[in-house]
């Protein structure tokens, strides 16, 4: 997968990309990323990509100049752009599967109060919310649904270890984990998993699964028997 990333401040990218799986993934050729700064594409000595919205309000807007010249750079209308907001589609592991199986991925990272609405209805693809909540760099929540996706490319991690995830195929949470000391300030490891009796330790599991998410997430239950 190609992964392009347009951000104001793409320092804040490059740590994660160059960093445990990622970094793996990218050595082993199964993902290729380019992070562009949006500045690069301003025309005027000071480099503004950014200007107060009309109308009136808190904040500033990022410009549609240097943004539509960025993604133009790169050929963005013939590939799927997606742009990481509080009121776009809640990400969701489905999604990222989805999405995971795209051949190249263009990002563009908000900052201030957003980006000018041309630029979404004439670029973006997909509006996508990490969660009902803001934070102050689009970085952040593009990096999230970046994380979500490239780790379900075949190939970057092994198939039992993402079987065995929190909303694998049934949906549910992932079971507690355990290991060394047998026991910790007097709690032990549940006997059932010392026991070596594979198939009680896969019921054990599921068990776990389903209580974990009755308790925290009894909407991933509804509809199921």
């Amino acid at each position: 997968m190609k992964i392009t990333v347009f951000s104001l401040f793409p320092e804040i990218l490059e740590g994660f990309f160059q960093s445990s799986i990622m970094n793996k993934a990218v050595q082993k050729g199964l993902v290729e990323y380019k992070t562009f700064n949006i500045r690069d594409f301003t025309v005027d000595k000071h480099k503004n990509c950014d200007d107060s919205p009309y109308g009136g309000g808190a904040g500033m807007v990022l410009k549609c100049e240097p943004l539509a010249a960025a993604l133009d750079s790169v050929g963005a209308k013939e590939k799927r752009v997606i742009f990481a907001t509080p009121s776009g589609k809640l990400f969701k592991q489905s999604m990222a599967k989805e999405l995971s199986l795209e051949e190249e991925l263009i990002f563009i990272c908000g900052r201030y109060e957003g980006i000018d609405q041309r630029i979404i209805d004439e670029y973006v693809d997909d509006e996508i919310s990490i969660g009902d909540y803001v934070l102050s760099s689009g970085e952040i929540s593009t990096l999230v649904i970046i994380d979500g996706i490239y780790r379900l490319i075949e190939g970057v991690i092994s198939g039992e270890s993402l079987e065995e995830e929190s909303f694998s195929q049934e949906n549910l949470l992932e079971y507690p984990h355990y290991t060394r000391p047998e026991v910790f300030r007097g709690v032990a490891v549940p006997e059932i998993l010392l026991s070596g009796h594979h198939k009680k330790i896969t019921e054990w599991r599921m068990e776990k699964r389903i209580e974990k998410t009755r308790r925290f997430r009894p909407d991933l239950l509804q509809g199921q028997k």
